[in-house]
């Protein structure tokens, strides 16, 4: 994916990094609203992706104001999904194993 840095630069000057953190906070919350729509059964694919691509962008920004690198963030997934797959291999029993229905 693809994000125009320079954008989010300018947001971060013009907003402030304190508005751009409680932004990444709201579209958290419309994201998790629009899973829960989901889950009850409304067909709300649509707005899900809408929010799902803010909460990148917002990502994004926090991401350039903390001076995170893409190296950091892809060091600290690959770790996290090494760490999953291990507990997947590991894994013995299905007792609490659960998948909703499909979308």
């Amino acid at each position: 994916m693809k994000i125009n840095e320079p954008t989010l630069k300018k947001a971060i000057s013009i907003f402030g990094s304190t508005r751009q953190m409680v932004m990444l906070f709201e579209e958290m919350a419309e994201l998790q609203k629009e899973i829960c729509k989901n889950f009850r059964g409304q067909q709300n694919k649509e707005h899900i992706i809408e929010e799902y691509a803010d909460v990148l962008i917002m990502l994004k920004t926090i991401q350039i104001f903390l001076y995170i690198d893409d190296d950091e963030i892809q060091k600290m997934i690959d770790f996290k999904l090494d760490r999953l797959e291990e507990t997947i291999k590991n894994h013995r029993t299905n007792k609490f194993h659960w998948i909703p229905s499909e979308v």
